[in-house]
């Protein structure tokens, strides 16, 4: 039997049951090789609840309903070159996870970029994770690899795209113009839909331009939710800077014991 996590664990415990389910050998001893898929789920459940917990700006994912072996992704680019890009990938992960290759990362369109094949739009990972190593490298590494490739400055040894290498360092301003035409046109494909995934997988990113009167109720339910969370976030802040400044129930004026009013009672008299 499949089994079910709770839905609010605690974080140190997730994190520890994360890190040891990954540790596991994917293959059981000779014999009992088909348990083998069941350890590979276990180790990507755990992977994606590591990835969870790095809360990554901008940075949707979600496994494949298919295959387990398949994450889609999209990434909202918010400062520097690619500032306003919206691009959608698709990660692949070894069936002999974790003790395999460097899982590979693909763009779904060509993305100009040094760092990004032309041809396959796939992102070089080899650069950082050279060989893979069990319990030490992490899918969430490749995710936080990959936004920073589109903010801070590019390495441009040993491209992928030689041509995008020397236009960015021999000249800045075309770089950025052929930048900026590459995230318009990603922009208006936003909307496309491949029917040969999006029919037969459910999980498919699919976007849809603005209806008031389809999205309006999730929007008000996330505006609604965000004023529920500051409004928790500020009575925590204002609990924990009244213990700091070890009030005790005494006004700042008085030593009087219980001089200080509490939330559901009057101060002594």
């Amino acid at each position: 039997m499949r089994k079910i996590l709770p839905p609010v664990p605690d974080m140190d415990a997730q994190l520890s049951l994360s890190a040891k389910m990954i540790d596991k050998k994917t293959c059981t001893p000779k014999g009992n090789h088909s348990y083998a898929p069941f350890f590979l789920e276990y180790s990507l459940l755990a992977e994606y609840n590591l990835l969870q917990n790095q809360k990554l700006p901008g940075v949707y994912i979600i496994p494949s309903a298919i295959s387990p072996l398949k994450w889609y992704g999209v990434m909202f680019v918010r400062s520097g070159n690619y500032q306003g890009g919206i691009f959608r990938f698709q990660i692949i992960i070894p069936d002999n996870y974790p003790d395999g290759d460097t899982p590979k990362l693909y763009f779904e369109h060509k993305l100009y970029h040094p760092l990004i094949d032309p041809f396959s739009f796939e992102l070089d990972l080899k650069r950082v994770f050279r060989k893979w190593r069990r319990n030490i490298n992490h899918i969430w590494q490749i995710v936080n690899y990959m936004r920073k490739v589109f903010y801070k400055k590019i390495d441009i040894t040993n491209p992928s795209d030689s041509e995008a290498a020397e236009l960015y360092e021999s000249n800045v301003n075309e770089f950025k113009t052929k930048v900026n035409a590459c995230i318009e046109e990603w922009r208006l494909r936003l909307y496309e839909i491949d029917p040969e995934i999006s029919q037969d997988d459910p999980h498919y990113l699919v976007f849809q331009p603005f209806n008031s009167e389809i999205h309006n109720g999730f929007k008000n339910a996330m505006n609604e939710f965000e004023k529920i969370e500051n409004e928790s976030s500020d009575n925590s802040r204002s609990y924990f800077d009244d213990a700091q400044r070890g009030l005790s129930f005494m006004e700042p004026s008085s030593l009087k014991v219980f001089s200080r009013a509490t939330p559901n009672h009057s101060p002594a008299s």
